[in-house]
Formats: C-alpha cells, structure tokens, sequence
C-alpha cells in the first residue's frame, strides 16, 4: 500500500477502471479487515470467547475508522501491511473494551489476512470479469448467426487460401471464449478458497480447536474450507493468473485478425470509434485492438512473475510471496480492461461484406486452386492433380488470366470435367465442407452453456 491521492490518473485506461475498483487500496484493507471480522465471529461461534468480543471487533473493522497514512508508513517497516492493520485495529477495540482487544487477530497470522482478503478481492473481480465474458459470448454468438453465410477469403501465412465465412471465423472466437469460461467456473472452488494456518500452518495456537474455526471462519466468508493452509503453495494464485494470460491471448487472437481485416488495402471490417492521427486527418486507426494487443503482449511477462513465485521457502516465503503483491491485481485488471475493449469493439463492429466478396475474387480465382484439385484427385490421384492445377495456377498468374480459362484450355482437366461441372467448382459457396455443422456445434454449445 502506498500513500496517495485518488485522483484519476490520465494513463489509466477507463476499460480498466471498474476492475481497479476492486484492487484498490481501500478494498484491499477492507477485506482483510473483513477476515479479521469473520475470524472473531467464528472463534466465538466456536465458544473461544463470548458473542459480545466478537461484536465488539467487528464493530471496527470499517476501513474508513483507519489511518491509511500510517499503514503505508508503518508497513514499510513491519515487511507487510497485515501488521499494521492488526495494531491499529487492536487499539480501536481497545477504546471501545479492553478486555475484548486481547483477542484480536486470534490465532491468525499476518499471510492468513493477507492471503484471504486477496482472495476475497479476486471473487469480486471473478463476478464482473464472468459478467463480462457472458456478454462477449453473446456477443459473438449474434455476430456468428448473422454472418454464417458470408464468403470471405480464408488466409494462412497471410496469404488467400480457400474460401471460408465471417460466421466461420467468429465460431472460432465464440469456441475459445466459451472454453475460457468452462474453465473459470472450474478454478473458481480451487481458487477461491480461505488462507488459514497460524504461524506456520498447524494452528498450534488454537489447540484443538483449529478444525472447528477454520470451518466456521470459511463459512463466514463463503469460501472452501482448504484441507491444509498453503502458504507456500501457491498454484492457486498461479492458476488465476494463468486464466487471465489464457484469455487475453484469445482476446488478442481476436484483436489481431480485426486488425488485418480493417487494413486499407483489405477494408473487411472497421471499428466504429476509430482513432485518428495527429498528422494524417485521413487515417482510421483500430484503437481497440491496439489496447487490447497490447495487454496480450504484456500479459506473459506478468504471468511469468507468479509462476516463479511458486517456488518459495519452506513454510513462509521470502520475496517471492511479496511478488504477488503488486502482479496479480495488475493482471486482473488488465485483463477486464481488454475484455471490456473487445466488448466495446464488437458492439458497434462495421463489416463491409461487399470487400470481403472483392477480395475472395481478386486473384482470378486462384483461391478455388484445392477445389478444383479435389474434383481432378478421384480421377487423376492426388498427386497428379495437385501438380497439374498449380502448374495452371502458375500460368494464370503469369498470364493474368482466370485460373478457370487456364483450365477450360488444359486437355488433361476437361478430359474428367464438364464446362458446367468447372462452372460449380468455381463458386465458392460450394467449397465450405463442414463449415456449417461446425458453426452450429458452437452455437449450440453456447446455448446449452445458456
């Protein structure tokens, strides 16, 4: 925690500012103050002391009874901001009743705060990040029926290859997005889970009674009672992470093909807010997938923090638990910042289907190159018809010709093809294959997920 104002910050993207909500200073004091709130809820339901301490404790876990300036000063020199917390929280209890002071932070030690009030701050942003992700799959399911039938140019290497649709490509998309969320809701019991282990994880302080209150303190706080603490185990603040890097890499997959289609020279799709120049007045930037590529490409570097946090000493880490501090809820909030993008992009998202018809038939016809092979391949076998189509293939583009009059002038060919079956092998509408049973097997996953 440091001291400072709550201005807004110009640098701060405002995709991100809902999910910075839940990281900032104030709710991060506040739900470890809420762990210190449940936890003497929990020993007096447990009859360690009575109901009245309790109350007493809790009735001053209110972030805005605190100094926060001496927190960030104090906790500079105390290594950790749960210290503080607990000192400042153990006077404001004592001057409402002494005796009730004494049993503050019963039990508990300072990464058992800390731990579980991260945790209480990511089940936060997993709400509104899973809220957002069910909108960017409706999103995409409407995007996906809409242009389930319109051509376009398929591209590997960057290069035309067969004929594919919008509706295609967007499947794809809508399939990764609903794999991210079928994962979210399985990390969620692991990940959500309390902290809860004393000074190195027995709970020797409670005696016999360490079962009984961490079962009781997890569910004061609706998070799964850990069946060990986990102190330096951290695969599950990993996982998180992980998660966040998995779909930001999808969000990218997504920014860059947008990108690639709005190009001047390909003019497929455009985003409807787009950005300008301070020098070109003509320029139409996609600014939305600048921000959201940006934090895809800013997203490993992060990720890679945590996971060599994961290697930690013995039963308290030294650095590399502090490591987490800053990178997790700077992954999280990145990540909501991109999705909210992505949204933002897709809503108001402008495709120009008369391009992409343009484009799947400005190369005379080279694009339909497979499909003609295909119909040769039953009668000349594969290999020989591959090689006579590229050698047409070649020649049309030579010549500047359609690969068809190229074709309809080979004797080999129009020995096996009729002109009318050339006619067929040409339109693209007839070389999807499985196009559209996949198209609908996504659609129906997402409605079953519905």
């Amino acid at each position: 925690m440091t001291a400072k104002d709550h201005t807004r910050r110009l640098d701060v993207d405002p995709a991100s500012e809902a999910a910075a909500a839940d990281f900032c200073d104030d709710v991060r004091l506040q739900r470890m103050l809420d762990f210190e709130s449940a936890l003497a809820r929990a020993e007096a339901r447990c009859g360690l002391f009575p109901q009245a301490t309790a109350d007493a404790i809790s009735s001053v876990c209110r972030v805005e009874l605190f100094d926060r300036r001496a927190l960030a000063r104090d906790a500079e020199k105390a290594g950790n901001l749960a210290i503080p917390l607990v000192k400042q929280l153990t006077r404001l209890v004592e001057d409402k009743d002494p005796m009730s002071s004494r049993f503050v932070h019963w039990g508990a030690t300072s990464q058992d705060a800390i731990d579980t009030g991260m945790i209480l701050q990511l089940r936060d942003a997993l709400a509104s990040i899973d809220e957002d992700l069910h909108t960017l799959c409706g999103l995409l399911a409407d995007l996906t029926e809409k242009y389930r039938d319109t051509l376009m140019p398929g591209r590997t290497w960057l290069q035309h290859a067969v004929p594919i649709t919008f509706g295609l490509k967007l499947a794809g998309w809508l399939d990764a997005c609903l794999r991210h969320r079928e994962r979210l809701s399985e990390l969620k019991p692991r990940v959500l889970t309390l902290q809860f282990g004393g000074a190195a994880g027995t709970l020797a302080f409670l005696a016999n009674d360490g079962d009984a209150v961490t079962e009781a303190l997890a569910a004061e706080l609706r998070l799964s009672m850990p069946d060990i603490a986990w102190h330096t185990c951290r695969d599950r603040i990993a996982e998180a992470g992980a998660w966040c890097a998995v779909l930001t890499g999808s969000l990218g997959k997504m920014a860059r093909d947008l990108s690639l289609t709005s190009q001047t020279e390909v003019g497929e799709t455009a985003e409807a807010a787009s950005g300008g120049s301070s020098t070109m007045p003509q320029k139409r930037n996609p600014v939305a997938a600048a921000a959201v590529l940006g934090v895809a490409i800013r997203m490993p570097g992060l990720v890679s923090t945590l996971l060599t946090a994961m290697v930690q000493e013995h039963e308290r880490g030294l650095g590399g638990w502090q490591a987490e501090w800053a990178t997790l809820p700077e992954i999280w909030v990145l990540t909501a910042g991109a999705l909210r993008k992505m949204i933002a992009a897709l809503r108001e998202l402008e495709v120009y289907v008369e391009e992409m018809s343009r484009n799947l038939n400005a190369n005379g016809g080279l694009i339909m190159a497979e499909a003609v092979s295909a119909a040769l391949a039953p009668k000349l076998g594969r290999s020989e018809a591959h090689s006579l189509v590229e050698a047409a293939s070649q020649r049309a583009a030579a010549e500047g010709k359609h690969l068809c009059t190229i074709l309809e002038c080979t004797p080999t060919a129009m020995q096996h093809l009729t002109h009318e079956q050339l006619d067929d092998i040409f339109k693209p509408s007839n070389y999807l294959g499985s196009a559209q049973q996949m198209i609908s097997r996504v659609l129906n996953k997402y409605r079953e997920q519905e």
